[in-house]
């Protein structure tokens, strides 16, 4: 019986496996990062040609403070992502519920329609939200939003709650239904349930669609380009105007900058998902 528990010797074969497996693993994590990295390294350097080393500065990041024009496509695309990010995660949910707990006619057609947006390319997402703004519904443009952020949040909306729909899927897949049916035996209502015992089972799969949500709309530029009129430009859209002259240190500050965004934002839902998930784990 003391052979079953004597700990197997590793082999030459084990270790040279293992030692390739993490060769392997350290060139792909070197080649996605690399050029993240040499990004944000070049937006310090202190000479317009971003292929040549002259010294360390912020000045770029200074410029980029007084750029009036980038600030405000900066603050664009803040208004749209957060307007996009709240009813991205209300339709999500929502939708996810719905098709976890209903059974109604039609019901895998809704399914598939939902997850369309996310295997249609951008391209053809952006040519079709352009053909609906522009022909079949002219009238908000002018009407309801001056300011052009309408239509923009609208086609992120389209685009995003389907992401936010299946992480919320995936979630309820491992929530135990006979809890909801106890609170219900204990008098709770319908939207009590829901409330109570419903919702803080999917808040981390809600934390996390709100960030994928946030994230992909803060960072689009496909679709963006297609729905924003002329007086409306995004903070994708106007790096994009400026590498197209050149790329200097300031696009590359700008980009280190919604970088730096975006990764805050993913450690913030990080920590409140973990919270989450030990506060439902405690006894």
């Amino acid at each position: 019986m003391a052979l079953f528990g004597k700990k197997r010797e590793s082999g030459p074969l084990d270790y040279a496996g293992r030692w390739s497996l993490r060769l392997w693993v350290a060139g792909v994590m070197l080649f996605l990062y690399l050029p993240l990295a040499s990004l944000i390294l070049f937006s310090f350097n202190d000479s317009r040609r971003t292929i040549r080393w002259e010294g360390f500065t912020f000045d770029w990041y200074g410029k980029l403070a007084n750029d009036d024009a980038l600030i405000s496509a900066f603050t664009n695309s803040l208004t749209i992502a957060a307007i996009s990010t709240l009813f991205s995660v209300v339709l999500g949910a929502m939708s996810a519920i719905a098709l976890w707990r209903f059974r109604f006619p039609g019901k895998g057609l809704f399914d598939g329609m939902i997850t369309l947006p996310i295997v249609v390319p951008e391209i053809c997402m952006g040519v079709a939200m352009l053909v609906f703004f522009g022909t079949i519904m002219p009238w908000p443009r002018d009407l309801v939003w001056p300011l052009d952020l309408g239509a923009i949040a609208i086609a992120h909306i389209t685009f995003s709650f389907p992401f936010v729909t299946v992480v919320v899927r995936a979630r309820l897949a491992s929530f135990n239904r006979e809890m909801e049916e106890a609170a219900r035996d204990l008098g709770a209502g319908e939207l009590r349930a829901l409330w109570d015992v419903l919702l803080p089972h999917v808040r981390p799969a809600l934390i996390s669609g709100a960030l994928l949500a946030f994230t992909l709309s803060l960072d689009d530029f496909v679709i963006t380009f297609f729905t924003a009129g002329p007086n409306t430009v995004t903070f994708p859209v106007k790096i994009y105007s400026m590498v197209r002259f050149s790329v200097t240190p300031e696009v590359n500050a700008a980009s280190t900058v919604l970088m730096a965004i975006t990764v805050a934002m993913t450690l913030l839902g990080m920590k409140l998902q973990g919270a989450d998930i030990a506060r439902s784990e405690a006894p």
